[in-house]
């Protein structure tokens, strides 16, 4: 592997690490488009490898904010039990081929915009939201989806609901996200039924940054303050959902291309009097 790409995934795998232990979430936002634009590998690799990530860094950043008590159970278990559900639904789908990959980028793109949205709408009262349970277990479902569909650990949208639905602080919907990210992403691994074996080797870089990105960001996320941290996270959301964006236009009219020529090529053979099959008496 080029030194170059060494670099970028040491880099990006520290910035994630930084995200997961300050925000409790954005891991996967960043690894995702990284696997794909940055080191050229299918979806259908980088998304299990996605997960595995996502998933050990979770793990290895929850242990601070359980110490400080940054960890709500209650609306845990209300959003994480339906997502479990729908992180196996999506993984299924994925691996029966049901969902192609342009749709994969796709869906993640659009489900971090409007998670950008509501988390930035969410800045402009000054109350408290209110706790609604069951609008919480509806987004569990949706953020299991986007989980086994586009390899996420969900923290992008889980966190947004946490605050938005069950009335918690940021800090302590970061906390609560760390442990949903994990458990959702090894179900959703589990749903999709491979092993990236060939990419593995990608995660050491991956790991080794991560790591100081987390040591960093431990440090750092008693000193942030709640508004600091959505403005950061929109951002965040936003820049990278254009980059899954841009990444599903460049796929989608390669795979429409070679759908049309496969229909297309004999018709235009024909046509220009080269089939030969046509004109044999």
């Amino acid at each position: 592997m080029a030194l170059s790409a060494l670099l970028l995934l040491g880099f990006g795998g520290g910035l994630i690490g930084f995200l997961l232990s300050v925000l409790g979430a954005g891991g996967s936002i960043l690894l995702l488009p990284l696997l794909v634009s940055g080191a050229a590998l299918p979806t259908r690799e980088a998304v299990p490898l996605s997960l595995l990530v996502v998933m050990l860094l979770a793990l290895a950043n929850l242990g601070p904010y359980v110490r400080r008590g940054q960890f709500a159970l209650r609306p845990a278990l209300i959003l994480g039990i339906p997502a479990l559900a729908g992180s196996w639904l999506g993984g299924s789908w994925v691996k029966a081929g049901l969902i192609p990959e342009s749709v994969q980028l796709g869906v993640f793109s659009a489900a971090a915009l409007v998670a950008s949205w509501l988390l930035t709408r969410g800045q402009r009262s000054d109350q408290a939201p209110r706790p609604r349970p069951a609008l919480l277990a509806i987004q569990g479902v949706l953020v299991g989806l986007l989980t086994g569909i586009a390899g996420v650990g969900g923290g992008f949208a889980i966190v947004p609901a946490l605050v938005l639905l069950a009335g918690l602080p940021m800090q302590l919907a970061s906390g609560t996200s760390l442990l949903l990210i994990a458990v959702n992403a090894l179900v959703a691994l589990g749903a999709l039924g491979h092993w990236p074996a060939q990419s593995l080797p990608l995660m050491l870089p991956l790991l080794a940054g991560g790591a100081v990105g987390a040591v960093v960001g431990q440090r750092l996320a008693p000193h942030l303050s709640d508004r600091r941290l959505r403005q950061g996270f929109s951002i965040l959301l936003i820049g990278s959902a254009l980059m899954s964006g841009l990444e599903a236009w460049k796929r989608q009219p390669a795979s429409e291309r070679d759908e049309l020529a496969q229909h297309v090529a004999p018709e235009l053979l024909v046509s220009r009097g080269h089939s030969f099959v046509a004109q044999k008496p």
